[in-house]
């Protein structure tokens, strides 16, 4: 999720929540060779790097964010890689953009190794974007029920927030139409949008209604 600038106030608060929760992820499960399903520019290439030896980059032809960083020009259903290639793999706000979930961790199964551990963050409250290639929303049941469907191991599921969070950052998208003209010249939003941050941010640390999160952390292994 950090190809959009920590410096935005409309998100900064859940880009910090979840690269930390990513790289404690990484921390934890990740090593060897990583492949980054959908990889984009790879923003989380020097983030990972202690963790891992190689992070290889895979995306498809004319995606939304170049192809600089891209090592292995495919799509999630088919990854130009032997089977049992990768000790990790990550997979950070794709899935939900795949019109075939299952047929994708098929394939992400295929090219770990045994033991191997998948890293995937997925949306569960959040609006439409990049359309019209949105479309589709999990609950951690359904997440389960995908992953063991094709054979992982759920290690864990991790909401990533509750309500304050994922409703003070969608107040904030929808807040931002109106950054236009005078007002975005002026600035008049920024100030009240790092505030509503903080304070989203603050109220979700003392009540974390998990069942609101705007999205999760799965990890699973691959026995």
């Amino acid at each position: 999720m950090s190809e959009t600038p920590l410096g935005d106030p409309r998100n900064r608060a859940i880009y910090q929540i979840h690269d930390v929760a990513l790289l404690g992820a990484v921390r934890r499960y990740g090593e060897g060779r990583l492949i980054d399903i959908g990889c984009g520019k790879k923003p989380y290439q020097r983030l990972l790097a202690p963790y891992v030896a190689e992070h290889v980059g895979v995306d498809r032809a004319g995606g939304l964010h170049g192809m600089d960083a891209v090592d292995l020009v495919g799509t999630a259903y088919e990854i130009p890689a032997e089977a049992s290639s990768f000790d990790t793999a990550i997979c950070t706000a794709v899935l939900e953009h795949l019109e075939e979930p299952e047929l994708a961790l098929k394939e992400c199964f295929r090219v770990l190794k045994s033991d191997g551990h998948a890293i995937y963050t997925v949306p569960f409250i959040w609006h439409l974007h990049e359309e019209p290639r949105d479309f589709y929303r999990f609950s951690k049941y359904g997440l389960r029920y995908l992953f063991e469907k094709v054979g992982f191991e759920v290690v864990e599921i991790q909401a990533l927030s509750g309500f304050w969070i994922t409703f003070g950052t969608l107040f904030l998208y929808n807040l931002y139409r109106f950054n236009r003209g005078p007002v975005r010249r002026l600035g008049l939003l920024d100030p009240l949008g790092g505030a509503i941050g903080r304070v989203s941010y603050g109220l979700d640390r003392l009540d974390r209604t998990e069942q609101w999160t705007w999205m999760y952390l799965v990890i699973a292994r691959k026995p």
